[in-house]
């Protein structure tokens, strides 16, 4: 899943985007509204978090624009104004949740985990399976049957992704996009490096495989190898 950060407060937005790159998101930052604006209309990303009060052009107004432009991504206003003047004005701007300063991390993750729940049309549960492969995305604990598969934040995204996204055939690009960030600088072949690590823990031990390759389109989680 890849993430926007916008704050001027940079200290505040540098621990929040170090903080969600440890939980496994891609994370993008910026430090002011005319610059998350411009972000967000030029990527596709699976949730925003806004301050309201920024430089320039405050999280209200960027959110504004950036609705009327047809922009439909989740966004979470962060602000120390908590007057329910304010409150109300962020959700009738478009905001799908709304977070007073100072909060704890692991409530701002609950936020996120349940915008994304909503966005995503899957308001009751935490899991998320593909034939006997199961995600839980409030412990991030992933099985195949009865079996535990560890794995790292960056396999945990990219698995997380793709079972969002089940039956539906993923180019690399899209990995990359939704998975790393522009801050990436590795190597261009990083989503097979890391399609491979993910057939090793997941499809080894079982005779179902379920992550496919489409020759020259991409990978599919649940469908069937092209052949």
């Amino acid at each position: 899943m890849r993430i926007l950060v916008a704050d001027d407060e940079r200290s505040l937005a540098d621990v929040i985007t170090k903080r969600l790159k440890k939980e496994g998101y891609a994370v993008d930052t910026v430090y002011d509204g005319s610059s998350a604006l411009d972000y967000l209309e030029a990527t596709a990303y699976d949730l925003a978090i806004l301050d309201v009060m920024m430089p320039g052009m405050d999280g209200f107004e960027a959110l504004r624009r950036y609705r009327s432009g047809g922009g439909d991504a989740p966004v979470i206003f962060l602000t120390a104004k908590d007057a329910l003047s304010d409150r109300i004005q962020g959700l009738d701007e478009g905001a799908d949740d709304y977070l007073v300063k100072p909060f704890s991390f692991d409530e701002l993750l609950a936020r996120i985990r349940s915008v994304l729940r909503r966005a995503g049309g899957n308001k009751s549960s935490n899991i998320l399976s593909v034939d006997d492969l199961v995600l839980d995305l409030s412990t991030g604990i992933v099985k195949r049957g009865e079996r535990i598969i560890e794995l790292s934040a960056k396999e945990y995204a990219l698995l997380k992704y793709m079972m969002s996204n089940e039956g539906i055939i993923l180019s690399r690009e899209m990995l990359l996009n939704h998975v790393w960030d522009y801050s990436y600088e590795g190597q261009s072949n990083m989503v097979d490096v890391y399609i491979r690590y993910l057939r090793k823990k997941i499809d080894a031990e079982s005779e179902r495989p379920l992550i496919h390759t489409y020759r020259g389109r991409g990978y599919m989680i649940g469908g069937a190898d092209e052949s």
